[in-house]
């Protein structure tokens, strides 16, 4: 089982919209699929039709359920643990247990039959964001070409150093990658602000080849509560995330997909 997380310090950057269409990328390929969905604003949640009731992450931090429990099935390759508004509180709770950090790491642990986790956290570095990145093989980071995301993601990849080197020697950056971009834009700063950062001597070797162009099919996917693949299959938006599934599972996991 291999388990990702898509993170950045930062809001509005395509994070849900990456980790949704990367577990429905990997489930199209016939993965078994374990989404979790740990951002109290619970977007991606909302973009599956869960019955009222079903359990939440929320009952899962309060050990009323397990993370294996709280699984709903919403594919015949896909599954998750869907969120509620109420995980903001329960959020601050959660970072005052003296183990909080290895909670979803060892929850993990029970699931059986799944072959990727892709978890969903929010935007800030607070208990759930480090529980995840902790439990996760790989961190991906999208990344909107400008200043203010640069600094957000700067503030990531020191915790992800602090953490690797302190509690999870296992996890590893598998890649920056720009949303919202493609090099044929007429945008001379997005240009700068991309060449900076390929240029750079640490941070040029992380930044993968795939970027994610503007496209509308993607929140009207979401809306319809549809994979951009059943939505717009030859859309920019789903040529994209294939190609960016691809290169994951290329570069980090090296996994061939057809």
């Amino acid at each position: 089982m291999h388990i990702l997380s898509f993170a950045n310090n930062k809001g509005g950057v395509g994070k849900t919209t990456s980790a949704l269409s990367v577990a429905h990328a990997l489930a199209e390929q016939g993965f078994q699929v374990a989404l979790l969905d740990c951002d109290p604003q619970a977007n991606a949640s909302k973009t599956f039709e869960v019955p009222a009731g079903t359990s939440h992450i929320g009952e899962v931090l309060e050990e009323k359920q397990t993370l294996a429990q709280a699984l709903y099935r919403v594919g015949p390759n896909l599954q998750i643990v869907r969120a509620e508004r109420s995980l903001a509180q329960q959020e601050k709770v959660f970072g005052t247990q003296p183990d909080y950090i290895f909670f979803l790491r060892d929850q993990l642990t029970l699931l059986r039959d799944i072959d990727y986790v892709v978890i969903d956290t929010p935007p800030s570095l607070a208990a759930l964001t480090v529980a995840s990145l902790v439990a996760s093989d790989a961190v991906f980071i999208p990344l909107h070409p400008e200043f203010f995301g640069n600094e957000g993601m700067t503030a990531l990849l020191d915790m992800c150093s602090r953490l690797q080197k302190n509690f999870n020697p296992r996890l590893r950056v598998g890649g920056i990658f720009f949303t919202e971009y493609a090099p044929s834009y007429r945008r001379a700063l997005h240009h700068q602000v991309v060449q900076q950062l390929r240029d750079d001597p640490t941070l040029g070797p992380l930044v993968l080849e795939t970027t994610i162009r503007e496209n509308v099919a993607l929140p009207e996917s979401q809306s319809m509560r549809q994979s951009i693949y059943s939505w717009a299959p030859q859309s920019n938006g789903a040529t994209d995330y294939r190609n960016l599934t691809a290169e994951i599972l290329r570069k980090t996991f090296q996994v061939s997909v057809s």
